[in-house]
């Protein structure tokens, strides 16, 4: 693991954070239907949110299931502990970074990310990671923004990229589907959502 590159994003994610909710107000229009219908597919009893953030995913989160949630930036985490304690949600949150996660092998009945691995520092250690926590044949549910397909776009994607994540801390033409693959997990389905195919709604197991 590169732990500067995760001390940049943490700093990045740091200073967005009193802002991060207030920013994607416009964006969780569309996000917010994504989210329910994600969480609605989780099975098991032990849940993890990575990349928890402020805690966008909790008003969705089954009731009685063992949720916990793990973010790279303090910030972050104390907004989420403040929408948990608002909603009334029993949820474990930790800080974390999710290239090098502090549970053991085979931990997880389901593992939820939802915009994250555009900006790990490395997303196929990161998910590696979730391939080890997550128990056999147990579900990784991701809702992603990637490169797009359509090749002017795409181009112009990697031209604003080095801007955007500096302004931003996610990247816009990282290929989260091929990632995915080479961690090791299995893909069992992915949907395009949205539009130019740039959100994934991507299910697989380990």
């Amino acid at each position: 693991m590169n732990l500067q590159d995760a001390s940049v994003t943490r700093r990045r994610y740091q200073r967005l954070s009193l802002l991060y909710d207030f920013m994607e107000i416009l964006p969780e229009r569309f996000y917010y239907p994504w989210r329910q219908r994600l969480w609605s597919q989780v099975r098991g009893q032990n849940l993890l949110d990575a990349g928890v953030g402020t805690g966008k995913n909790m008003i969705f989160y089954p009731k009685g299931l063992n949720v916990t949630g793990v973010d790279l930036t303090p910030g972050m985490l104390k907004r989420a502990r403040k929408r948990a304690a608002n909603l009334k949600i029993d949820v474990d949150l930790q800080l974390g970074d999710v290239q090098a996660l502090e549970f053991p092998d085979n931990y997880f009945d389901t593992v939820v990310a939802t915009f994250v691995f555009c900006s790990v520092p490395d997303p196929v250690l990161g998910l590696r990671e979730i391939h080890r926590i997550v128990k056999p044949n147990g579900q990784v549910l991701l809702l992603e923004h990637v490169r797009s397909c359509n090749a002017v776009l795409g181009k112009l994607m990697n031209l604003a990229n080095s801007i955007v994540v500096r302004m931003t801390g996610a990247n816009i033409n990282r290929d989260t589907v091929e990632n995915v693959r080479r961690s090791g997990l299995v893909i069992d389905h992915v949907e395009n959502l949205g539009v130019g195919n740039i959100y994934k709604f991507i299910v697989a197991h380990a």
